[in-house]
């Protein structure tokens, strides 16, 4: 009996190891061309968006991926500009926006875990403009809970005010608020960041100003906030001493009623990057709690450069992906290595973080920066078949509750593909214990899905490559969702149609 209880010892880790993989039958509908975005898990069922030109639908999948329904979005028109979703347990909300004639409408509905409207679809805001609108016009945040939702829209016809028409809604998207709000812009190249709504229904992004000429450096910086109640914006200068600091992210911390500001920075312009520059920003007193500089050092260096780069240069292709705030106040920084290489117009830094957004309409100035992960500008390419998109080492930092680094790793990884980022870059999957990487790796010339994971101390660990792996599938993990504790969705393409992925750990 102790020999027994021994060996299955031996085999438990194994055990938890495992996982299974879930297909869905490719449909005659979709191909490599199709757009979707995964909703999520609605009502025990997994439920996507797939768009085939006039031909709008959700397919509803069970636990074992196979097609219950591909329920017709006929209310929708069949030219749409942009679609939000916002996924509940039971039901989930569609928030698209469309033109008829010269009004462009902002409308929702609700789906149930069939993807039948439960109610008609109701207009939330209506704009007029004198031209056929290709570019979004309204944005929609919610709250980390998902209890807080808004919709804004920005009208920049003046350039030293933007004027802001907000809408706030709580879950059962009934009207909490409504405002138009002017925000100063003193110069002709202030832009602002993401957006970030909170819990309790509080705005919060960055506006800043970028240097004229040549790349865009960021100069001064401030947080602009708006209270789920308030009529004006507050915006405060956080103080940088003149840094001069690459593309700001924001991230709410709830749990401990605070903002997140943070990016790369420079000790000079057409410099290098140094490190990360961080502000904690109390939101009660509205005020700097802690601002931080993170130098990396020549080691991270060393372990984060190519093989033919100059130790100085290591982190000037490097992008801020995701920001990971744990309950204590402490946070974790992904960036990852990307870069392109072209025989044509030569791709940079800059193109990546302004080039393709934020977009502005050429005749009502109405104005939409926000970026929606799930429709990238280049998701099937512009056709340059010179162009080869790169993404490499992901850098990993984690913080304490007071901005001071307490540990780095890098996971080394070299992808590239032509014409198209689809198959490179990574997803995380988050399992409590610790964050998953999911990413495309090419072993004796086949290209499979690796899985690193990183531990809360920061160990590092390389899995065993994803079992039952068919052969003629090609992941896109890039565009996955987590769906569960354990589970995540990963659109992949085979024999050119589009497929979908279930991973069970």
């Amino acid at each position: 009996m102790k020999a027994l209880a021994f060996f299955l010892l031996l085999i438990c880790p194994v055990a938890l190891l495992a996982q299974k993989i879930f297909y869905s039958d490719p449909e005659q509908e979709d191909t490599r061309r199709t757009n979707f975005e995964i909703i999520g898990r609605v009502g025990g069922n997994i439920l996507v968006f797939k768009n085939n030109h006039a031909e709008n639908a959700v397919c509803v999948y069970d636990e074992d991926m196979k097609l219950l329904q591909r329920a017709s979005m006929d209310f929708l028109p069949e030219r749409y500009i942009n679609i939000d979703f916002i996924q509940y347990q039971d039901f989930c909300y569609m928030i698209y926006e469309y033109q008829k004639k010269n009004i462009v409408h902002c409308s929702a509905v609700k789906l149930d875990g069939m993807a039948r409207r439960m109610g008609s679809p109701v207009d939330l805001d209506t704009t007029q403009i004198s031209f056929a609108a290709n570019n979004k016009i309204y944005t929609t945040v919610f709250s980390e809970d998902k209890q807080r939702i808004m919709v804004f829209k920005i009208n920049s016809r003046n350039p030293s005010n933007y004027l802001f028409t907000s809408f706030l809604y709580d879950k059962q998207l009934e009207l909490l608020d409504r405002h138009r709000i002017g925000l100063p812009m003193d110069d002709r190249n202030e832009m602002v960041s993401n957006f970030s709504l909170d819990n309790e229904g509080t705005l919060v992004f960055g506006k800043y100003e970028k240097s004229s000429g040549g790349a865009d450096y960021v100069s001064r910086v401030s947080v602009v906030t708006k209270g789920p109640t308030s009529d004006t914006f507050s915006v405060r200068d956080i103080g940088t001493n003149e840094r001069v600091l690459d593309e700001i992210k924001i991230k709410v911390d709830n749990e401990n009623k605070r903002f997140i500001l943070t990016g790369f920075y420079y000790k000079q312009k057409k410099g290098n990057i140094e490190g990360v520059y961080t502000v904690l920003w109390d939101k009660a007193t509205d005020s700097k709690i802690k601002e931080t500089v993170t130098v990396f050092s020549d080691e991270l260096r060393s372990l984060a450069k190519s093989s033919e780069e100059n130790q100085k240069m290591a982190f000037n292709d490097f992008f801020i992906k995701n920001i990971i705030v744990e309950k204590d106040g402490g946070y974790l920084l992904v960036s990852e290595c990307e870069f392109t290489t072209s025989r044509g117009v030569p791709f940079n830094r800059w193109d990546y973080l302004y080039g393709y957004n934020p977009m502005m309409s050429p005749m009502d100035y109405y104005y939409s920066p926000y970026y929606n992960p799930y429709y990238p500008y280049n998701r099937y390419g512009y056709g340059n078949s010179a162009t080869r998109y790169n993404a490499e080492n992901i850098l990993v930092l984690s913080f304490d509750k007071d901005g001071n680094l307490e540990w780095s790793n890098v996971i080394p990884k070299s992808q590239f593909d032509d014409e198209t980022q689809n198959l490179i870059s990574h997803h995380i999957m988050n399992t409590g214990g610790e964050l998953h990487f999911l990413y495309n790796q090419y072993e004796r010339r086949t290209q499979l899905l690796s899985d690193q994971s990183i531990s809360p101390e920061g160990k590092l660990t390389r899995y065993p490559t994803l079992r039952n792996l068919d052969k003629g599938y090609d992941f896109m993990p890039r565009y996955g969702k987590q769906i569960a504790g354990r589970e995540i969705l990963i659109p992949c393409l085979y024999r050119n149609y589009l497929c979908m992925a279930k991973i069970e750990f």
